[in-house]
């Protein structure tokens, strides 16, 4: 199993690009999954960079419906092991008045995979 970090890079264009390391054996290619609001976003690219073994440019176009009033997040996450490599969030409409609202926001969506994986682990436990 490969342990992944994920580094920001930038946000301009409506593109988020960061770049992301493994530490693996062998011929590893990431599975990542980006969601907004529990929705895989499209068009996501991850592309090996050209002379660097095991990293990776990952392009995130931001979708529309993160252009919303209030605080928007996109999560970050490795499809194997559903663990959250990031997230980055916008925030849009009145001046919001504490960051806070960020956060309650990201611990949700933290929680809902929880959940899930919870769920998944039930159902894969039982009889």
């Amino acid at each position: 199993m490969a342990e992944l970090t994920l580094v920001t890079a930038r946000i301009q264009d409506g593109i988020w690009t960061g770049e992301l390391t493994a530490v693996a054996d062998g011929n590893y290619q990431p599975d990542i999954e980006v969601t907004h609001l529990e929705t895989p976003v499209a068009g996501v690219a991850v592309a090996q960079v050209p002379g660097r073994r095991l990293t990776w440019s990952l392009r995130i176009p931001i979708p529309s419906a993160a252009l919303s009033e209030g605080v928007q997040t996109i999560l970050i996450r490795d499809r194997r092991t559903g663990t959250r490599l990031g997230s980055f969030a916008i925030l849009t409409g009145a001046p919001l008045e504490d960051d806070i609202r960020a956060e309650v926001d990201l611990l949700r969506a933290e929680l809902d995979m929880l959940k899930r994986a919870f769920r998944r682990h039930c159902v894969e436990t039982a009889g």
